[in-house]
């Protein structure tokens, strides 16, 4: 037995009888490819809790997604859709039972399960929500990784390091949003390689994959690609939730907001605007 297998066999050993997985030290933040690795992946101490890592920093990324502006211009999700998969090579197949997702739309009473849906006005019926993964502040997913391929940043962002993802989809069964997808196909075979963005990473067959809040985008001071995506329409706010004066606190305290299954206690980074 070879000293890396040994040592995976410690870490899957001490996670299963725990029930602790921990969360990732690596060199950059997406798979060793990211320009912005250097500056976005931080060494997160297992021995504090997530909370405690992110208060700490003094950053914790979030997102509100205003619903009503999705609404009126019911375009524009799927609009996001395609800019989010385009950035990050996420490959498109024909059988369902393949499919790769990083956000996409999804009918109000799926999205929000833990929400009356009886005699439910018509706007919120009749259009879809935009979902994406809600980057926890306590991740049930980080928890559950033997390998330490989930883990979360200083900066609250619920990032994956591919290389170290073994395709336990220990992470796939712990999420209670099911924002995971898993290449059971080579993903390359689904991408048109002569237009793929060489700036991001593709992936291997038997990896876990998942919205990283545009983590090597953020690392270089950029927004997400979904939020640039809006445009001026405010459509999806991003920024520092610790941060009192930013504009994201702002609009958190001038509408009523809801979470994705707020109950669980995971306290997700992602807010909407009903």
């Amino acid at each position: 037995m070879d000293k890396k297998r040994r040592d995976f066999l410690k870490i899957a050993g001490v996670s299963t009888l725990a029930g602790l997985g921990g969360t990732a030290v690596v060199d950059q933040l997406i798979s060793g490819s990211s320009p912005a690795g250097a500056n976005a992946a931080h060494e997160v101490d297992s021995g504090h809790s997530a909370h405690e890592d992110t208060a700490k920093s003094g950053i914790r990324w979030g997102m509100v997604i205003d619903l009503r502006k999705f609404r009126a211009n019911p375009s524009l999700g799927e609009k996001v859709v395609k800019v989010c998969h385009s950035t990050h090579n996420v490959p498109q197949f024909p059988n369902k039972k393949d499919e790769i997702k990083w956000t996409w739309l999804t009918e109000y009473e799926k999205a929000f399960t833990e929400h009356s849906h009886y005699y439910k006005d018509e706007p919120t019926r009749d259009h879809e929500v935009l979902v994406m993964c809600n980057h926890c502040d306590n991740p049930p997913c980080v928890r559950a990784c033997p390998t330490r391929a989930t883990f979360k940043n200083k900066e609250g962002i619920v990032a994956m390091d591919y290389h170290r993802c073994i395709g336990c989809r220990f992470c796939m069964a712990a999420c209670p949003y099911g924002m995971r997808s898993f290449n059971w196909r080579d993903p390359r075979d689904g991408l048109d390689m002569s237009a793929i963005n060489k700036k991001f990473p593709t992936r291997m067959r038997g990896v876990v994959e998942k919205c990283n809040l545009c983590a090597e985008r953020v690392g270089l001071g950029l927004q997400p690609a979904c939020v640039e995506a809006c445009g001026s329409s405010k459509a999806m706010i991003f920024g520092n939730l610790n941060d009192p004066k930013s504009e994201i606190r702002k609009v958190l305290k001038d509408n009523y907001t809801i979470q994705r299954k707020p109950s669980l206690g995971t306290h997700p980074s992602v807010f909407y605007i009903v």
